[in-house]
């Protein structure tokens, strides 16, 4: 999403734990366009580097126009590792793990969008969510993810009728993607049976980035992407049995 704002001539600012890495997206984001580009190295699962990452953004624009969530970690390690366990909540309830990933992965976002809120207001701006189906159905093995995905989608959308409600010209954009062909969701799929079926249904890397900037410029309350993300989203409409089928069906796959 970087190098498609960058490729629109944004000023952009981005941030993440790994400097190198960071300043090989800036260089890359500089060479396709992009105004400025500039980066915070922080951890997301600490306030005072959410707090630094807005604060930075405060000095070196003055205001925001769109602020994009899309960070995911752990501090107990590789999240992939995590989620190849493919694991029953009953057969390792890790509170520990739970508290951490929660924090990171839902709280955060939340500091960071309050934070960002008087910058947004100046431009009026927007604020982009990432998220899944896993935020409108029940996820066999994924019982973390569901929970932290249900709460930004309950915490965000209320967030906008709020906004609405106060007459704030900031808007907020829930993306709710199925499976996107990252290089984290390859290297999982190859190490599982049937995974390389799976990856020839992701959806390509510039194409979802390019449909969530679309959406969040046009101010669209949710995006789905690919197509099935959202009949996979609304199966909880159907009534209780349909739902228990199609729900274990489609994550037994």
């Amino acid at each position: 999403m970087a190098y498609q704002y960058a490729r629109l001539g944004a000023k952009i600012l981005i941030t993440a734990r790994r400097e190198n890495r960071l300043k090989e997206v800036i260089a890359k984001a500089k060479s396709l366009g992009a105004a400025e580009a500039h980066y915070v190295t922080g951890d997301m699962g600490k306030p005072a580097d959410c707090e630094r990452t807005i604060q930075t953004a405060k000095e070196k624009f003055g205001r925001l126009d769109y602020l994009v969530l899309n960070h995911v970690g752990s501090s107990f390690g590789s999240i992939n590792k995590w989620a190849e366990a493919l694991q029953f909540w009953e057969d390792n309830p890790d509170m520990e793990f739970f508290v951490d990933f929660l924090n990171i992965n839902m709280i955060s976002y939340v500091r960071l969008a309050s934070l960002a809120l008087p910058l947004l207001r100046e431009g009026n701006g927007h604020i982009v969510v990432m998220s899944s189906y896993a935020a409108k159905i029940p996820n066999l093995y994924y019982s973390l993810a569901s929970a932290v995905q249900f709460a930004l989608d309950g915490f965000f959308s209320t967030l906008r009728a709020e906004l609405m409600k106060a007459d704030r010209n900031v808007s907020v954009t829930i993306a709710v993607l199925g499976m996107v062909h990252t290089e984290g969701t390859e290297r999982m799929l190859k190490k599982i049976e049937g995974g390389e079926a799976m990856l020839a249904m992701a959806a390509p890397v510039n194409e979802t980035a390019q449909t969530i900037i679309r959406g969040a410029a046009t101010r669209t309350r949710e995006i789905y992407y690919p197509f099935y993300s959202w009949p996979v989203s609304n199966i909880r409409r159907l009534p209780t049995f349909l739902e228990d089928y199609l729900v274990l069906d489609l994550l037994a796959m």
